[in-house]
């Protein structure tokens, strides 16, 4: 009886392939849109244009690419903040601010100055615009760990290199943006 099931729903691909793709796509979408949309607004800021990213990613899948991938979370999770960081690169400085950064603000203490808020936003700011600057690889990998809480085992497995890459990468970019962060917040002086 396995056979005779596998075979039907071989008959239903071979008579309508694209409605067989559309329902693999309904299902990504439903399982992987959330956490495809959040990694994207987490690096972009703001919820519109993750919302671009993600629909990118999956207008993307609905072409055609990757349509029988192995690893599908994987494959969108890294496509998002790909997309997220491609964006980030292409505005060259992002003029949102994160939601973390807005709650923090509103739920600072009653004799928080204008000041402090403004250097907090300024200060995202420039880390979007830095990120935005790094080699691709080291940009992924630095917001896997920083902004998904990714351990570097869990990097290295999904980046398919070894930890020892991923913490010297790491130890590299976190130097290069402290040094480009010192750079940005001298010269709006």
């Amino acid at each position: 009886m396995k056979n005779r099931e596998s075979g039907s729903v071989s008959a239903a691909a071979a008579i309508n392939p694209v409605e067989v793709h559309n329902d693999r796509l309904s299902l990504l979408f439903a399982e992987h849109y959330r956490r495809v949309l959040m990694s994207a607004y987490r690096i972009a800021g703001n919820m519109a244009d993750a919302e671009d990213v993600a629909q990118g990613v999956f207008l993307r899948l609905g072409s055609g690419e990757a349509a029988a991938m192995a690893n599908a979370g994987s494959y969108l999770y890294r496509a998002a903040i790909n997309g997220a960081l491609d964006l980030l690169r292409r505005r060259k400085a992002a003029a949102t601010e994160p939601l973390e950064c807005a709650a923090a603000m509103a739920s600072t203490e009653p004799g928080t100055s204008p000041e402090t808020m403004i250097s907090s936003r300024e200060l995202g700011r420039h880390l979007r615009q830095a990120i935005g600057e790094l080699a691709p690889r080291a940009a992924e990998m630095f917001a896997l760990r920083y902004l998904e809480e990714f351990e570097n085992r869990e990097i290295a497995k999904l980046m398919g290199t070894s930890s020892a890459v991923v913490a010297v990468t790491l130890h590299q970019t976190r130097s290069k943006l402290k040094k480009r962060l010192t750079e940005l917040q001298r010269g709006k002086r």
